[in-house]
């Protein structure tokens, strides 16, 4: 079982590593950060999770309704609760909620669930990887950006503002905020991490194949996806350091520890039992995506708070994915 784990996570602890050292023998700065973010986010993701999306069968979806829902619920719902909980207990910015709700509830499953799901169940990995990468990038994903983009050209009105001053003008402003809204929603519609696997999904609900020499064309770039956004986070944590806040590790906890065990114990509670609790449960239990870091990176909020809380979320789970390891078993 710990093979199975080291084999897993360490080459993503490894990479890490590789861009905290390639940082501080100034091979790389963190200027270069931001040019590696966009390969990743205009190009590798995008590619990968189209690729990834359309091998799946139409039929593989409608046969594992039950993994779906579970999953469904433990990153949707988790994401809502987590964001809630920053904005109305620890009142953080919309941003950073959105970012922390992201830390808490998305695992890595397109970068690590290939070599922990593959080793555990075989063949029948493809089923949940393939629905937990939808589940995270057809809503929480997108979701986020939105909410980024949103937060990005969001301001208090002042003085000078009108809606400040009132009148007919304060009147119109619930309709430029809209205009601001509506403008966001196209512009994150329009972001190939959103489309590329939204056009895939639609091409599996519609039966139509596609070749595997395309597929496998496509896969070559989006196999780089997860290393580039693991050395670029190693790059940003070495620009700064490592930063151990009770935040951070608030995150990293529910991420790690409450997000599986809800599913766990939601899953024993409805009566449900292997492969289904196994699947869900691990796949819940994978740390947190590198692209939060990327998201940081694009707009500039947190950056070491949200490459520390990566890293730590993959030192962690050695420990916490062998645990819900051997209480699926």
């Amino acid at each position: 079982m710990l093979d199975i784990i080291l084999s897993a996570l360490l080459p993503m602890v490894v990479t890490f590593l590789l861009g905290f050292v390639a940082a501080r023998r100034h091979d790389f700065g963190s200027k270069d950060a931001p040019t590696l973010n966009r390969m990743v986010l205009h190009y590798a993701v995008p590619l990968a999770l189209f690729a990834g999306t359309v091998t799946t069968s139409r039929a593989a979806l409608s046969k594992d309704i039950p993994l779906v829902i579970a999953l469904c619920a433990g990153i949707i719902g988790f994401y809502g609760v987590v964001f809630l909980f920053s904005r109305i207990v620890l009142r953080m910015q919309v941003s950073m909620s959105a970012l922390a709700a992201l830390t808490a509830s998305a695992p890595a499953v397109p970068f690590v669930g290939p070599a922990v799901l593959g080793d555990l169940f075989g063949g029948l990995s493809a089923i949940p990887i393939a629905l937990g990468g939808l589940v995270i990038n057809l809503t929480v994903v997108p979701i986020t950006i939105l909410l980024l983009a949103l937060n990005s050209t969001g301001r208090e009105p002042t003085e000078n503002t009108p809606a400040a001053q009132g009148g007919e003008q304060s009147e119109s402003s619930p309709r430029s905020y809209l205009s601001v809204f509506a403008a966001k929603l196209v512009e994150t519609v329009k972001e190939p991490i959103v489309w590329a696997p939204l056009i895939a999904f639609v091409i599996v609900l519609t039966g139509l194949h596609i070749s595997q020499v395309i597929v496998h064309s496509l896969s070559l770039l989006g196999q780089a996806s997860g290393g580039v956004a693991l050395f670029a986070c190693g790059i940003v944590l070495a620009s700064g350091k490592i930063k151990v806040t009770w935040q951070i590790l608030f995150f990293v906890f529910l991420k790690n520890v409450i997000q599986p065990a809800l599913v766990l114990g939601g899953l024993r509670w409805l009566g449900y039992g292997s492969p289904v609790v196994s699947e869900a449960v691990l796949t819940t239990a994978i740390p947190t995506m590198p692209i939060v870091i990327m998201f940081a990176l694009q707009y500039r909020i947190a950056q070491a708070e949200a490459a520390s809380a990566v890293f730590f979320s993959m030192m962690g789970s050695v420990v916490t994915m062998g645990v819900f390891i051997a209480l699926t078993r």
